[in-house]
C-alpha cells in the first residue's frame, strides 16, 4: 500500500494550475463571473466522458455555439441555437431538454449553487444528488432520449456519479485548480470522482477493496482518503491522476 507521504507527495505534483491545460476543467477556467463558472463547469461535465480529445474537442465547438457567454446562453436558451449539435449519446433534443431545464432553473430557482445546496441539505439515502436529479426528471419530457439520462444519471440506481462528484469538487474545494466559489458544504464531504481509472489505481494502492465502481465503492474509498486527510480526501484525485501516469501499464 502506498504512504500517505507518497501520495502527498504525488498532490503536490500534480495539483498545479498546469493539470489545467488537458482536463475539463478548462472550461470553467476561461471565465471570472461566478454563475459563468458554474454553468460551465456544470456543461463540462455533462460531457466528460469517452476519449478527453473528442469530447474536449465537442465542448469547444458547444462553447463556440455559446458564444462564451454560458449565463446569457443559459437565460436566452432555444433549442434552434444548437443546430444538430450532438456528442455520442447525448443527440441535440437531449441537450435542448438539459439546456431548457437550466433555464427555468435561473429564472425562477436561483440556479446550480442553490439546487446543490438544496441538494445538500435534503439528502435522500445519503446521496445529495438524487434531489439534483430529480428536479431534472420533474420537468424533462416524458419523450426524453437515452442521451439525457446518461449525462443525467438516475443516482437512485447506485451508480458512481463521477462526472457529478467532479463537478461538485470544481466547485467547492479551493485550490491551484478548483475553484472553491461555492461555501454551502466544507471540502471534507466532498466523495471522490470515481471512474475505471481512479478504482485501479486505488485498488493498486490499497485503497479500495470493493470490486464493483458504484457508489458504493465511492464511500468506501472517500472514507480512506479522510484517513489521510480528514478536511480534504478529494485532493487525492489529483495523487490518482499521478500515480497512474506514473505507474501506466
Amino acid at each position: 500500500m502506498i504512504t500517505k507521504t507518497e501520495i502527498d507527495k504525488l498532490v503536490k505534483e500534480y495539483e498545479t494550475v498546469d493539470f489545467i491545460a488537458d482536463d475539463p476543467v478548462r472550461f470553467p477556467n476561461r471565465f471570472t463571473n461566478k454563475k459563468d463558472i458554474e454553468i460551465a463547469g456544470f456543461i463540462a461535465s455533462l460531457v466528460a466522458y469517452g476519449r478527453r480529445d473528442v469530447f474536449i474537442k465537442k465542448l469547444n465547438q458547444l462553447f463556440d455555439i455559446a458564444q462564451n457567454e454560458p449565463l446569457n446562453f443559459i437565460l436566452n436558451f432555444e433549442p434552434k441555437i444548437l443546430g444538430d449539435f450532438n456528442y455520442r449519446f447525448g443527440k441535440p433534443e437531449d441537450f435542448a431538454e438539459i439546456f431548457s431545464i437550466m433555464r427555468t432553473l435561473y429564472e425562477k430557482d436561483g440556479g446550480l449553487e442553490e439546487l446543490f445546496k438544496f441538494g445538500y441539505e435534503n439528502s435522500i439515502d445519503n446521496n445529495m444528488f438524487i434531489p439534483v436529479t430529480d428536479y431534472f426528471y420533474s420537468r424533462v419530457k416524458e419523450n426524453a432520449g437515452q442521451g439525457f439520462y446518461f449525462m443525467l444519471p438516475n443516482p437512485r440506481n447506485g451508480g458512481a456519479m463521477k462526472r457529478m462528484c467532479m463537478y461538485l469538487r470544481w466547485m467547492v474545494r479551493k485550490g491551484p485548480v478548483d475553484f472553491g466559489i461555492w461555501d454551502f458544504m466544507p471540502a471534507s464531504e466532498l466523495l471522490i470522482p470515481l471512474d475505471v481509472h481512479v478504482a485501479r489505481i486505488s485498488r493498486e494502492m490499497g485503497l479500495l477493496k470493493r470490486t464493483s465502481n458504484d457508489f458504493k465503492a465511492v464511500l468506501e474509498l472517500t472514507e480512506n482518503l479522510r484517513k489521510l486527510d480528514p478536511e480534504d480526501p478529494v485532493k487525492y484525485d489529483f495523487a490518482m491522476f499521478g500515480y497512474g501516469v506514473n505507474n501506466k501499464k
